[in-house]
């Protein structure tokens, strides 16, 4: 059974910083890519960002591009993302999720951990 615990959110202003961390269970984590999904309120998923299972690989939403960074530890079966720059528009829960994603297509539900909330504000 997929098992993803997300940790790692909460209150920051506008311009703070936030790592979040995932610790995942129940599959092969070094050989699987690993994705970022959020949701805002009263809006759809959101892709983020995609990680390689080798870790040499990353892809990015362009309005995250350059603030935030993916990462993992194949080791720690812990999957990271480290955001700066933070602005209101990145309130959200922030879901962790086994499997690649992209613009139009995210991890199915059953493979996203129960998130954690992001807010910024001042």
């Amino acid at each position: 059974e997929v098992q993803l615990v997300e940790s790692g959110g909460g209150l920051v202003q506008p311009g703070g910083s936030l790592r979040l961390s995932c610790t995942a269970s129940g599959f092969p984590f070094s050989t699987q890519s690993m994705s970022w999904v959020r949701q805002a309120p009263g809006q759809g998923p959101e892709w983020i960002a995609s990680i390689h299972g080798s870790g040499e690989s990353t892809t990015y939403r362009d309005s995250v591009k350059g603030r935030f960074t993916i990462s993992r530890d194949n080791a720690l079966n812990t999957v990271y993302l480290q955001m700066t720059s933070l602005t209101v528009d990145d309130t959200a829960v922030y879901f962790c999720a086994a499997g690649a994603g992209g613009y139009t297509v995210t991890p199915p539900r059953s493979y996203w951990g129960q998130g954690t909330q992001v807010i910024v504000s001042s």
